[in-house]
């Protein structure tokens, strides 16, 4: 499943993000892998400083697994669906580990590729 994920940047942790992402360390020990760099460097900042993001997490609780790596750096805001479940080909479960290569959000994500500016922590 996508989700649009809403944060704001939890203060004096801009620094340490940044370390994280620029020595690749960012979400190390997590399933996930390279999710949390491709997050970040389509992560946008808007004008009031949250900081939005499309995450693909295959959890039952959304964020369940990126959650603790997250709020090290983010208080988060609403999490939503970035769709709706019922055609979530792995929501659904017609097709696990669907959303690995599917671009359902594609649209989504060239809206929020407008949004704001690239977020730099």
């Amino acid at each position: 499943m996508r989700y649009l994920v809403t944060a704001r940047l939890r203060p004096g942790q801009g620094d340490a993000l940044r370390r994280t992402i620029e020595d690749g360390s960012l979400g190390d020990g997590s399933v996930a892998g390279d999710e949390y760099l491709r997050d970040m460097a389509h992560a946008r900042e808007l004008p009031d400083g949250r900081v939005k993001w499309v995450e693909t997490c295959f959890c039952a609780t959304p964020l369940a697994e990126e959650r603790p790596y997250w709020e090290e750096f983010f208080d988060f805001d609403p999490i939503r669906d970035a769709h709706a479940r019922s055609t979530c080909r792995d929501a659904n479960g017609t097709e696990p580990w669907a959303c690995i290569g599917c671009d359902c959000t594609k649209r989504l994500e060239q809206w929020l590729g407008k949004q704001g500016k690239p977020f730099k922590p």
